[in-house]
């Protein structure tokens, strides 16, 4: 048979077919129409942002890093004297980032969420059988026990005795998936780096007038593995989290959900980035690789979009990087079917033109890479957008620099009029006639024990030659105008200054008036956390539990169950709670009432809830309520078998004695016929 030599093609006449066939797909009705929409959708929301939006970052990211804009300094450089920046905005944004993260980044008990079961909880139809067939049984031994026929109404109430039974068994049930259920929910979030993405996003809603949190996103990643006794490379698709940079997420300038509306993310893509999109799905692999050919062509210029400040707070310069970058459009849109049958989609694929479809489309430069339906069944996006102060009717709210700006403003003219004053006014100042001084005196200097010259005034001048004066120091009412507009900052923000360990007159001086002050101060971080609560954690943890239980092939993961960000809560009961179960704990273990009421496997499980506060492993400390359980079944039958065995043996000793008590003949020792006496020989 003769050797069949496949021809192998070179890397230049792959890519001259990618060309062309790119070339030919981007051509097609369906990519120019696609194409068109997202540069019309990109070009109203960067417009819309440049102005108020983008401005107000700007500043926000200025008064964070003690930052003056390039025109305030040229002003305050042509009046001369201080350029001090007082960082009033810096420090109320740490410190309210520092109250968020405690609250916020808890693993384990602490975590700010949590899922429970609702109270009528579904379950999959095989318990349901089990727990009918509980019932059933139970009915069955109240029948085989001697139970008479009952009348209807003791039926009905026995059936709802059994119906109370299944309930706290159905609770009891789902309880269990959900626990399994939050504890697959962590790792994923551990995982897929949500961690960090909430720490980041903590920065951004103390900073700017809004934080984006971003996910879950599905991405293909390479990570080592244990196998065959070493770690070895493997590909896993996993869920993952990203905070999302305020200056690269657009929104369009209607409406104030950004689930109903388009929305736009700018990503800056290295090499890598879109070398990992090959053979990714839903990535067109043609248009990547004439993207890759292009590479350091497209660049960033193509947005049009000027990113001068954005350079300058981040110490960046993008328009060296055209090499090793491009810019690329992300569009979150649904789009009217009669548009993509316009386009060339296909009738089949429509099946209302009347109707919108969510889509998800990539773009750089005029090349769309991607171009898929929205993956998640309801069509929501993977964004999730809150701010500090929310403000009606809008996306973006008030952040903390927003919310002091004023005050840090005036703080600064003080502070800057107080240094210039105190220089001013540190010491004496000097007027010289110098028509009374000899020609070569130096008056730029001044020094103890100086020696001055002095000459006849040639126009009969008799005044003194030199003059003494000192000017008046205003610092003290600098100070006060200062101060007070640092109580502004602090009432207007929320964010006291005592909550930075500053000393306060007053209450603040006893450690109970400084825990009530913190207290009060307590109540404007938690409607915060709130926020973050109802737009940020609920809806993302909502759709985490969702795809859970369209992808898991784990049938024991489903439950129905409500989703609970306990974040604001967190900072009122965490330890109030605390308390109340180590007093309960307290009660069930001196009360002999309360221990036989609540059993040895309610106290584990109690205990076991309080032990999960300890940095320990709880199950070397405290065993689980089945365990528990399992135990006293154990004991049980033990007693049970011991009784038996204590029955038995008695039951042999009772046989033993009767039969000692038995004669040669069968009867019973001292009966009646014992009562005789035999005849004596002869009669006698």
């Amino acid at each position: 048979m003769a050797l069949q030599i496949i021809p192998v093609a070179s890397a230049s006449k792959l890519e001259k077919e990618a060309l062309a066939a790119n070339e030919k797909k981007q051509q097609a009705p369906l990519i120019v129409g696609l194409s068109a929409h997202v540069r019309r959708r990109w070009e109203v929301m960067r417009d819309h942002k440049k102005g108020d939006i983008e401005e107000r970052l700007t500043k926000a990211a200025r008064a964070r890093n003690m930052q003056y804009s390039a025109t305030k300094m040229a002003e305050i450089k042509s009046q001369g004297g201080s350029e001090i920046f007082m960082g009033i905005v810096s420090t109320k944004c740490r410190t309210a980032t520092a109250w968020l993260r405690d609250t916020l980044l808890g693993t384990g008990n602490d975590k700010p969420w949590s899922i429970s079961a609702t109270p009528v909880p579904d379950v999959p139809p095989d318990v349901l059988m089990k727990l009918q067939g509980i019932m059933q049984q139970n009915l069955m031994q109240f029948y085989a026990q001697g139970g008479d026929a009952v009348d209807p109404a003791n039926l009905k109430q026995l059936a709802s005795g059994m119906k109370d039974t299944a309930m706290r068994e159905l609770k009891y049930e789902a309880e269990k998936r959900v626990d399994r259920m939050e504890k697959k929910m962590e790792d994923q979030l551990i995982e897929g780096g949500f961690i960090k993405a909430l720490f980041e996003f903590t920065n951004d809603i103390a900073t700017y007038p809004f934080a984006t949190l971003k996910g879950p996103v599905p991405r293909k990643r390479l990570v080592l593995e244990w196998a065959e006794g070493g770690l070895e490379p493997a590909e896993t698709v996993r869920d993952e989290w990203e905070r999302v940079d305020p200056y690269k997420f657009y929104w369009a300038p209607w409406g104030d959900d950004i689930q109903n509306m388009p929305v736009i993310e700018i990503h800056h893509l290295t090499r890598e980035d879109v070398e990992a999109m090959i053979g990714v799905e839903g990535y067109d692999e043609d248009a990547v690789r004439t993207l890759l050919s292009d590479f350091g062509i497209q660049g960033m210029d193509w947005l049009e979009h000027d990113d001068e400040d954005i350079e300058s707070l981040e110490g960046k310069d993008f328009d060296d990087a055209a090499d090793d970058l491009v810019a690329a459009i992300q569009l979150w849109d649904s789009i009217p079917g009669h548009l993509l049958l316009e386009w060339g989609l296909k009738k089949k694929e429509i099946e209302d033109p009347q109707k919108s479809y969510p889509c998800e489309v990539w773009m750089v430069n005029n090349t769309v890479i991607k171009a898929v339906l929205n993956y998640d069944q309801l069509g929501r996006k993977p964004y999730y957008v809150t701010s500090f102060e929310k403000v009606p009717g809008r996306i973006d709210g008030n952040g903390v620099a927003d919310l002091c700006m004023d005050a840090q403003s005036m703080c600064n003219a003080a502070a800057r009029s107080l240094s210039n004053n105190m220089g001013i006014s540190s010491g004496p100042q000097v007027g010289v006639n110098v028509s009374r001084l000899p020609a070569g005196e130096d008056i730029t200097q001044m020094y103890p024990w100086k020696i001055w010259q002095f000459q006849q005034s040639e126009y009969g001048d008799a005044s003194q030659p030199i003059n003494f004066f000192q000017p008046d120091s205003n610092a003290g009412a600098l100070m006060a105008v200062f101060d007070r507009f640092m109580d502004i900052a602090d009432e207007i923000t929320g964010i006291p200054k005592y909550m930075t360990g500053q000393h306060v007159p007053g209450a603040g001086r006893t450690s109970s008036g400084l825990s009530m002050l913190i207290s009060n101060a307590g109540k404007s971080i938690k409607q915060v956390i709130a926020n973050i609560d109802h737009d940020v954690l609920t809806p993302m943890l909502e759709r985490q539990y969702q795809r859970n239980l369209r992808y898991s092939n784990d049938p024991d993961l489903i439950g129905d169950v409500q989703v609970i960000a306990k974040g604001a809560m967190s900072l009122v009961v965490k330890e109030a709670e605390s308390v109340r179960k180590t007093e309960f704990l307290r009660l069930v273990l001196e009360s002999p009432v309360a221990q036989e009421i609540v059993g040895l496997p309610g106290t584990a499980e109690l205990m076991r809830d309080l032990a999960g506060n300890l940095n320990s492993n709880i199950d070397r400390l405290v065993p689980s309520r089945e365990d528990v359980e399992k135990k006293q079944q154990q004991q049980q039958q033990q007693q049970q078998q011991q009784m038996m065995m204590q029955q038995q043996m008695q039951q042999q000793q009772m046989a033993a004695q009767e039969a000692a008590n038995l004669q040669e003949d069968g009867t019973e020792m001292g009966g009646r016929q014992d009562n005789y006496l035999a005849s004596r020989p002869g009669g006698r």
